[in-house]
């Protein structure tokens, strides 16, 4: 059993690191990627805008004029463009003419149909230099601006982080970011460096996250899982100790139960020898009348210590399921009375009652009984030399509160939380020099908690034991 509850929490721990491992080594790679799908994202939006502006400008005849004809060799149409500005003395500097293979008709002169196919054809053109990070001078005027607005084009923050965000969420990461800041105690994670110009690595524009600690983030996205993990491991060593507890318990049974049956067969062997003996001398010697008398009187006493011997055992078992009436009016003052006038010792016996009534809901006879024994014990478990036993009968706190001291050996602190478990004697090794069962203090608990009371018991200065009762009023 300790093996396998190692093993299962050695599993459990080892698990939860491998997958932490796991999941901050998909955490930094993801994050590392998602950055670079973000650039190029970016950078395809501005590489977009770039050819809608030269749409503008080629759509805008302050800038050029677009011409076609079909005066060539193939008589197939052929488009000019040209600046309305020119930048050099020799206008054919600033202009270029070229064919559209998927054009097939023929038009002599420019219609807009055909000039709307002659700017889509051109700024994929366009499209496909700038993902070359190259701008082509097709005209000194389209080429100045091109090259101005390509030279400036700058990475837009505001719409950067949006496009992360987004990139992250796909890799399914929900954690906070900044870029281009770095954390003074370097607790975050900080992806690599992208460049986010357009012509790098010639020019250098680099952009960087600083994400959240990636422990922090495992502990925050599996803490279900944690948690799940630690109870699973809080429960199996639970069960294990609660296991081992429970033989230890059956252990410890066994061994009471063994000294009970031991206890248990010597008083009623002694009785039931004597009951024999006495018997077989009756029927064998045929004695005299007062001999006969005297061996009548031992049968009965014998026979009575047997009764009582067996009620004692009932009552107990009666207890563990048995729940008494607790509905009459007991004086509890008169009871103790009771009890010392049925006694018979020649230890002192000192009471000291306050005034007033001490009556409570409850049942006459266990209580009866309950003080029998607890004052039984104290006669009985009482090697002073000068034994004396003092009895206190007072409220405190809306209770009514029984006290029962003697000045006897006491009892170690071991075993007072034991000595009221059915059962149960405090060890004197093989030999107990007072006869008993175990029975009369778990008796006296059960009572008493079934009258809603409880019972303690504590050193008695400078020697002896103190039993005190508490019940409500």
């Amino acid at each position: 059993m300790s093996c396998c509850v190692l093993g299962i929490t050695g599993l459990q721990f080892y698990w939860n690191y491998k997958n932490y491992e796991s999941v901050v080594a998909n955490f930094k790679k993801d994050a590392n990627n998602a950055l670079d799908v973000a650039v190029d994202r970016e950078m395809k939006q501005r590489r977009l805008q770039l050819v809608t502006e030269v749409k503008k400008w080629m759509n805008d005849p302050a800038i050029v004029e677009i011409s076609c004809d079909t005066n060539n060799k193939e008589h197939s149409t052929a488009f000019t463009i040209k600046d309305v500005v020119p930048y050099y003395a020799d206008e054919k500097a600033d202009q270029i003419t070229m064919g559209i293979s998927s054009f097939h008709k023929k038009v002599g002169k420019i219609t807009p149909e055909a000039k709307a196919a002659f700017i889509n054809h051109f700024a994929e053109i366009v499209k496909a230099d700038l993902n070359d990070a190259t701008v082509h001078y097709y005209t000194q005027g389209i080429g100045h601006r091109l090259e101005k607005s390509f030279s400036e084009s700058r990475m837009n923050s505001e719409n950067f982080v949006k496009i992360y965000k987004e990139e992250l969420a796909k890799r399914q990461i929900s954690t906070s970011f900044k870029l281009n800041e770095r954390n003074g105690n370097n607790k975050n994670f900080i992806t690599n460096k992208v460049n986010t110009a357009f012509r790098k690595p010639y020019v250098n524009s680099m952009v960087f996250a600083s994400l959240e600690n990636p422990s922090q983030y495992y502990l925050r996205e599996m803490k279900w899982l944690i948690i799940g993990s630690v109870l699973l491991i809080g429960i199996t060593i639970f069960c294990f100790y609660y296991t081992i507890k429970t033989l230890l318990n059956q252990h410890k049974l066994v061994d009471i139960k063994n000294q009970f049956i031991s206890n248990m067969t010597h008083e009623i062997n002694t009785p039931l020898s004597s009951i024999q003996v006495t018997a077989e001398a009756l029927q064998k010697f045929k004695p005299d009348e007062e001999t006969s008398t005297k061996y009548l009187d031992i049968i009965l006493y014998q026979t009575r210590k047997l009764n009582e011997l067996s009620n004692e055992i009932l009552e107990n078992a009666k207890l563990e399921t048995l729940n008494f009436k607790t509905d009459e009016q007991v004086d509890l003052k008169q009871v103790i009375n009771d009890v010392l006038a049925d006694f018979t010792t020649e230890l002192r016996i000192s009471t000291n009652f306050d005034e007033g009534e001490f009556k409570i809901l409850g049942n006459k006879s266990h209580l009866y009984r309950s003080i029998t024994n607890l004052i039984e014990n104290a006669v009985k478990y009482n090697t002073s030399a000068n034994p004396a036993i003092n009895i206190n009968l007072f409220n405190a706190g809306g209770n009514i509160c029984l006290s029962i001291k003697d000045n006897g050996p006491g009892i170690a602190d071991e075993f007072k939380s034991k000595i009221f478990d059915q059962f149960y004697r405090i060890p004197t090794g093989n030999m107990h020099d007072v006869k008993g069962y175990g029975l009369g203090l778990s008796y006296v608990k059960k009572v008493i908690s079934q009258h809603k009371g409880s019972i303690s018991v504590v050193d008695n200065q400078p020697s002896g034991t103190i039993f005190s009762l508490t019940l409500p009023a």
